[in-house]
């Protein structure tokens, strides 16, 4: 079978290509999984391009099978150390039809099921997974529709839960026109949680305000900074989720929710406010360095948000949880929306590794290996 590998070399080339590889085997409680869809998320471009700039890829052939080379740039470099010389298997979930199954009847009980899959090397015509890494879903639902169940909507999810544990009662949201912005504007609508949404683009706002969002702020307007700090007064949101990483903004989201924390008369400190306040990083859609000018008091924070990590905190329960409101929902409030398709071949083209290797919003792209 075919499976999309990426490689970094000891002279810092990125080498991305299709191998043919064994088709797995279902062990007892695994299934064997024919992936007809798997998305490009931004996730998967860090193992996919490695910090190569998706412009400069050249078509190349390795082992007679379709590829694209790349230079990693040497600020890159330093940081793939583990991985330089290994060919590693890239996509992060998928979705298709169980056509083998092990021994054991919670594997058996999946043959011929449509699920969603998650656990890497999802850019491969066959997959076999665990079966607690598989969400069965709901007759009548898709390979497409089951093959972006997991990433997004449960990344989305889980900054509501974050926001709940942590003792929050509003939060922020950044690059909220994409797939997963769009999942989190439905889920605070129908669970009654104000969200304060930060796009990048009018028509974005638009599109965000179409489906129901109230406070949209658009962060290319001169008047952002007095919006955003308007919105956090109404909402009193003091967390955030951060898709961009670098450049300014998570400073500019801790200094408004500073100033919303000090909107009452007889509030100021010179040491700033006690409301506590955090930035979490999920995304590098800017990759330039973190940019904090410290004008909101003592009390804030900034961290790093990651799905697998939210996932072991929570534990077994509430993941399953989550997960069954993703099937129940999957082709409402978590459908996933692309705007182009692609065999294996195709996502190795230098012009559709160029757009999607942007991260744009409007722009995903779904692999499907069957095609």
């Amino acid at each position: 079978m075919l499976q999309m590998q990426s490689l970094v070399s000891e002279d810092g080339q990125l080498s991305l290509a299709l191998a043919e590889v064994d088709t797995p085997i279902a062990g007892p409680g695994e299934i064997l999984v024919r992936i007809e869809a798997a998305p490009i998320n931004p996730s998967d471009l860090g193992l996919l391009l490695a910090g190569a700039d998706p412009s400069t890829v050249t078509s190349t052939t390795v082992n007679g099978q379709p590829g694209i080379t790349a230079p990693v740039p040497p600020e890159a470099l330093k940081a793939l150390a583990g991985r330089i010389g290994q060919s590693l298997p890239c996509g992060n979930e998928g979705g298709g039809v169980v056509v083998d199954a092990g021994s054991e009847p919670e594997a058996q009980a999946l043959m011929g099921r449509t699920v969603g899959v998650l656990g890497g090397a999802m850019y491969s015509e066959y997959r076999a997974v665990p079966v607690a890494q598989a969400l069965a879903v709901h007759e009548g639902s898709t390979p497409v529709d089951a093959a972006s169940c997991f990433v997004n909507p449960l990344t989305a999810l889980g900054m509501v839960d974050t926001m709940r544990m942590e003792g929050h009662t509003a939060l922020v949201h950044t690059a909220a026109a994409s797939n997963l912005g769009q999942m989190l504007v439905k889920i605070c609508l129908a669970d009654g949680v104000d969200l304060v949404n930060v796009v990048r683009r009018p028509e974005q706002a638009e599109l965000l305000r179409s489906i129901g969002a109230i406070h949209v702020c658009d962060s290319s307007q001169d008047n952002f900074a007095d919006d955003l700090t308007a919105a956090l007064v109404a909402t009193g949101a003091t967390v955030a989720f951060d898709a961009t990483g670098g450049g300014r903004l998570a400073s500019q989201i801790l200094s408004a929710m500073e100033t919303s924390a000090n909107a009452t008369p007889g509030q100021y400190s010179r040491y700033g406010s006690t409301t506590y306040k955090h930035v979490y990083i999920y995304g590098g859609l800017d990759r330039s360095a973190t940019q904090l000018t410290r004008t909101y008091g003592m009390s804030w924070g900034v961290g790093g948000f990651l799905l697998t990590n939210f996932l072991v905190k929570v534990g077994a329960e509430r993941g399953a949880e989550l997960r069954r409101r993703v099937a129940d929902e999957l082709t409402t409030t978590f459908a996933s929306h692309y705007t182009q398709a692609v065999d294996l071949p195709g996502a190795l083209d230098p012009l559709a590794v160029a757009v999607y290797g942007r991260q744009a919003t409007g722009e995903k792209y779904l692999i499907t290996p069957h095609a």
